[in-house]
């Protein structure tokens, strides 16, 4: 596309041309996003971000959701952020707007915006300055765990921030009552992207190792909703069952785990977070923990998932490191061990990458936000 082709197109796409002439050029736009060659051009001329950003808000709603579409393919190229983050209140606003027909993909195209750190804590920074509420409005928009709710994508949005410090602290303060309204989530099985997100941003959370005696105590109890997804119908003796929470005692025979390996493996992850200090380990412990793992691991067949589930397992089972070393995430380790471990890490992600393949059976991704 020459420069007077794009000159062109782009006044079809202005607010004063025809409707349908309007609605065809999106069209066209949109299509280019769908290769990487079509969103590296647009990402080298802001003035058709701008105005497919200003398309948002077209009287057609046909037009607006095409503008979306182009939009969230653009939303992945991080050279399209700094046109984009211009848009940021306006598209808070549709989020956050109870039953505005475009909130789906608005909350879409903020999710793909807000992977990139620096995008993420733009983001954050305008939804603190555009609601007084701040991420709990977010948060809120969840709603009750309604199968027929839509948003689905407030997961992954939450998972994305989450890696903030920042948002964190939000989530994790006492005073608020927040991480506990993500809880439900867990077991949201009418969405993949949305169970996934909270299990992600619940991972997050659990790098704030100062957190993880009040996560685990009486006032969140997170432990239960991690564990929950990862048990199955079996039946324990009652010297065993004793040791689980009261959630899991008494299961029904139909019950399932956790259909999505990625999800079982950020579950798992989350748990090894809790047992990176002591008391968070003996915590753990207490709760039965090693029973359920040891039993999702008879049944585990994803690779990935199963050598998760055997690290925290090991974990549980070791004795407790040395004086000094309590933390393990405050655990400073040698440069050459630290070489090493990043070495047989990824010669352990090629192994398990073969045995899926052998398999024939690599999981689809699932939406879930940044690893931090």
């Amino acid at each position: 596309m020459d420069d007077q082709q794009a000159r062109e197109l782009l006044d079809f796409l202005g607010p004063e041309s025809r409707p349908d002439l309007r609605a065809q050029a999106v069209h066209c736009v949109a299509g280019l996003t769908v290769t990487l060659e079509g969103r590296q051009l647009l990402t080298t001329r802001p003035d058709f971000v701008e105005a497919l950003l200003a398309l948002t808000s077209d009287p057609s709603v046909d037009v607006a959701k095409e503008a979306f579409h182009a939009l969230i393919n653009l939303a992945t190229e991080p050279d399209a952020h700094i046109v984009l983050a211009k848009g940021l209140p306006d598209l808070l606003g549709l989020l956050l707007d109870p039953g505005n027909p475009l909130a789906d993909q608005a909350c879409v195209l903020l999710s793909n915006f807000s992977r990139e750190e620096a995008a993420a804590r733009q983001l954050l920074t305008a939804l603190q300055r555009e609601n007084e509420k701040g991420l709990v409005a977010l948060v809120d928009a969840l709603g009750s765990p309604d199968p027929q709710a839509g948003l689905h994508y407030l997961g992954p949005l939450l998972s994305n921030l989450s890696q903030l410090p920042e948002a964190r602290k939000v989530l994790l303060d006492p005073s608020r009552c927040v991480i506990q309204k993500l809880l439900p989530f867990t077991q949201f099985m009418a969405s993949d992207i949305r169970r996934g997100g909270i299990v992600g941003t619940l991972r997050n959370c659990c790098f704030e190792y100062r957190c993880h005696e009040w996560l685990l105590g009486e006032e969140v109890d997170l432990l239960p909703f991690l564990l929950l997804p990862l048990a199955g119908p079996e039946e324990f003796p009652d010297d065993e069952m004793e040791k689980l929470p009261l959630d899991l005692q008494y299961l029904p025979p139909e019950k399932e785990r956790e259909p999505d390996p990625d999800i079982r493996k950020m579950l798992l992850e989350a748990i090894m977070l809790l047992t990176a200090t002591k008391p968070g380990r003996h915590l753990v412990r207490e709760k039965g923990t090693y029973l359920v793992l040891r039993e999702l691991h008879r049944w585990e067949a994803d690779p990935g998932a199963r050598a998760a589930c055997e690290k925290v397992i090991q974990v549980l089972i070791a004795e407790e490191p040395p004086s000094g070393m309590e933390n393990l995430l405050e655990v400073e380790i040698p440069t050459k061990v630290e070489e090493e471990l990043q070495r047989l890490d990824q010669k352990e992600e090629e192994e398990l990458q073969k045995e899926e393949l052998a398999a024939g059976e690599r999981p689809e991704p699932c939406p879930k936000g940044l690893r931090r």
